[in-house]
């Protein structure tokens, strides 16, 4: 069966007045966190990670069991130690408590660190900010419980190309391997929406052949980036690369042709997806990239059911 999911933001909940708003993407500027420190920082993960508890309860109570977690769940954690935060048992009470919540009900939680995140780059200050950033996502998984296997995958793009994309791929792969294994375990890659960058094939032939991570097929990149290949083609390279995981897709359209605005590039992502896609007969995990997020994944579900009645 495949699963659908939505990204980090609830929009009934954190469109809510202020005091009511819950939300797990709390956080605070730079100079704010100078200014407050290390304190102020574990007061908003704590209030993040007790917000997410009450997220995946609504998602239960909605039947959604795919969810990505937001990067902002621990404001400013590459600044400090986890364990250093005043309410560091609390949040760790709340992030087993958050694991064994989805353990029990089946669900599937994933995270798609920013795309500053360049595993590629020939600089060495890049790649330590990727491997700090990275592994406080591991981190955090880790305290919540999740399974150190793609299936909490921790997902990102091969980020730049740098005129020479052998080189660039090469250095992806080197620096994979001087990675905490936290996060060699879970992390994923993602095809690009342009030329410049990265098709599933070269995906599949620069990194998958030599280090092994799972590749995550995104529709909405590979029409605007086939690589030569048809979408069924792409889709089916890439499945190839889970093994006995379930894979991830990721599915959005187009703002440009929801809005018939030619002026909006293409590679915007619509409010809503209304075309139902075509798994060619297999089955994963479904991650809707629209802005709308779980207003979008409802009314897209409803259209696939009535398609299929």
């Amino acid at each position: 069966m495949n699963n659908f999911g939505y990204a980090c933001i609830n929009m009934g909940f954190s469109t809510r007045p202020k005091s009511k708003r819950i939300t797990t993407n709390r956080t605070m500027i730079k100079r704010t966190f100078k200014e407050r420190g290390i304190k102020y920082a574990s007061e908003l993960a704590l209030q993040n990670v007790q917000d997410l508890y009450r997220i995946l309860q609504w998602n239960l109570d909605h039947d959604i069991y795919f969810y990505r977690l937001s990067g902002e769940i621990l404001p400013w954690a590459s600044e400090y130690n986890l364990e250093d935060m005043p309410d560091y048992d609390r949040i760790l009470f709340t992030c087993q408590a958050v694991g064994n919540f989805a353990k029990r009900e089946g669900m599937r939680l994933t995270a798609h660190p920013g795309h500053f995140n360049k595993l590629a780059s020939p600089k060495e200050r890049v790649f330590n900010l990727t491997k700090t950033d990275l592994t406080v996502h591991a981190d955090l998984f880790d305290m919540i419980g999740l399974p150190r296997t793609p299936y909490a995958k921790l997902n990102i793009h091969v980020g730049a190309a740098y005129g020479d994309k052998p080189f660039a791929l090469d250095n992806f792969c080197r620096n994979f391997d001087r990675l905490p294994e936290s996060v060699r375990s879970r992390l994923t890659v993602e095809n690009d929406d342009k030329e410049s960058l990265y098709s599933t094939q070269e995906l599949y032939d620069g990194i998958y052949k030599r280090i092994g991570i799972p590749i995550v097929f995104d529709y909405h990149h590979h029409m605007l980036h086939p690589g030569g290949q048809t979408e069924q083609e792409a889709l089916e390279l890439a499945l190839s690369t889970w093994g006995d995981i379930k894979p991830v897709v990721h599915y959005a359209e187009s703002r440009s042709a929801e809005y018939n605005n030619p002026k909006i590039k293409p590679q915007a992502h619509s409010d809503y997806v209304l075309t139902p896609l075509n798994d060619y007969g297999n089955d994963f995990d479904i991650m809707i990239e629209a802005k709308h997020k779980e207003l979008a994944l409802l009314r897209y579900r409803r259209i696939i059911l009535e398609n299929a009645a």
